[in-house]
């Protein structure tokens, strides 16, 4: 590997250590063996090199599970499943799922990190989309992964917050699963909206 690898390796290790706040870049210098004048050449800031290492690691949790989904694409049972998957890794020691919450609630403290997982929040309703859709990442249109993926961002989101408030009263993925049912049958049974049916 060469310099710009080894940083990375080396600040995933930090962040899984320290967190975000807590990691200095002589920290990251360490734990990769390389130089401070490396993360500047490679990333241009530690904060750039934590965000992108903190994406690196979101990138190798395996929400798909060990033995893949096996639901049809689109149905509830491929919800829980993927759910499932997302909740697992939830319950983990040492949870990446934490870093969320520290960049949730550092957010003004880490403009640079903030602002490059910003961006790359629609990644990550693509690839949910196509997860739970069963759909090759590349299918999902910018469109749909501002919409139906920002959706479960928000999900992914609220439920990593739940979880790393208090995990005895954080629902799982029946209940999610159970939650979105009921949201469909109200807006099955509900009249329709005579404006919405002329569009």
């Amino acid at each position: 590997m060469g310099h710009r690898e080894d940083l990375l390796e080396g600040a995933k290790r930090c962040l899984l250590e320290k967190g975000f706040v807590r990691t200095t870049a002589r920290d990251i210098v360490k734990a990769s063996g390389t130089n401070l004048a490396s993360i500047g050449y490679h990333y241009g800031s530690k904060d750039a090199l934590l965000a992108q290492a903190y994406v690196a690691l979101v990138e190798d949790v395996p929400l798909a599970g060990s033995a893949g989904i096996g639901a049809a694409p689109g149905s509830l049972e491929r919800f829980r499943e993927v759910w499932s998957n997302v909740v697992d890794s939830l319950r983990e020691p040492g949870s990446i799922w934490r870093l969320s919450v520290e960049i949730l609630a550092m957010g003004d403290q880490l403009p640079e990190v903030r602002d490059q997982l910003s961006r790359a929040q629609r990644e990550a309703g693509r690839g949910l989309v196509a997860l739970l859709m069963g759909v090759p990442e590349e299918e999902v249109s910018d469109g749909t992964a501002d919409t139906l993926g920002r959706f479960y961002v928000t999900l992914m989101t609220g439920l990593i917050s739940q979880w790393t408030f208090d995990p005895k009263t954080a629902p799982d993925a029946e209940a999610l699963t159970e939650g979105l049912r009921q949201v469909m049958a109200a807006a099955n049974s509900a009249p329709q909206d005579p404006d919405s049916a002329e569009g």
